[in-house]
């Protein structure tokens, strides 16, 4: 169980001798308040989160939250995201994981002001968090303010974080069934964007069938094919930053 959200235990599944899931009534489970729980903290998260939009909003900053599975490739997206647009665009980054600073100290190379929130056995950044990180790092007017969750399609679905985009990733190592297992995270999400394309040779995938996916899912989902590797198709997604920020 996740111990930030609760996740997992209104009515967690046990496996008996023959493999079948048992589960347990929630009048019978030891977590058996988590629901009451769960909607506390979602409340309290979304007012938070109200909170921090108003702020991005005051100040002109156009704050995208990223999220995927971990190993997508969020980080190098960022890094190279930020190093073309850095003499156009202010970068200010909130990079979300368990544990270490690896993805922050790579960030930082690119001369983009950090903050790295490490969330312990927490699988998700929250509104709180967020904000907490917006007071130290004081982003100027006009700014942008990246989100870098933590790896994970699930919970981050559930909690606002105050940002005017929601970007999701997906590479094409992960498999074309990404976004009807989990349909919470795409359903939400404002942007989709399908990394590792230089990959496709060498790979048994259908991008066709992906993208028809993410359709099913979420029509309205604007989707970007690139390759952070390459730079293979990433223009578009630059061109698209630049003119979101110019609206603001």
């Amino acid at each position: 169980m996740c111990d930030t959200c609760g996740c997992g235990s209104e009515q967690e599944a046990t496996t008996g001798k023959s493999g079948e899931p048992i589960h347990h009534h929630p009048h019978d489970h030891p977590h058996q308040h988590v629901v009451e729980v769960n909607k506390n903290l979602l409340h309290d998260n979304d007012l938070m989160a109200e909170r921090n939009r108003g702020y991005f909003e005051a100040k002109n900053i156009l704050a995208i939250n990223l999220v995927s599975s971990p190993g997508s490739g969020k980080t190098t997206l960022l890094e190279k995201t930020i190093s073309a647009l850095n003499k156009e665009l202010s970068f200010y980054v909130i990079a979300g994981d368990q544990q270490t600073s690896n993805d922050a100290n790579r960030i930082q190379q690119t001369g983009a002001q950090v903050m790295q929130v490490n969330t312990g056995t927490g699988c998700h950044l929250d509104a709180n968090m967020v904000h907490n990180a917006l007071k130290k790092l004081n982003p100027p007017d006009q700014a942008m303010v990246m989100i870098e969750n933590v790896g994970n399609l699930v919970c981050p679905a559930l909690f606002d974080l105050g940002e005017a985009y929601r970007m999701v990733m997906v590479s094409v190592t992960e498999g074309e069934d990404k976004p009807l297992k989990y349909p919470h995270m795409f359903a939400s999400a404002h942007i989709c964007i399908i990394n590792k394309t230089d990959l496709l040779p060498h790979l048994s995938f259908d991008i066709d069938q992906l993208r028809e996916n993410i359709k099913q899912v979420n029509h309205h989902l604007e989707v970007f094919e690139l390759s952070t590797q390459t730079g293979e198709g990433l223009k578009p997604w630059l061109d698209w930053l630049e003119y979101q920020q110019a609206a603001i």
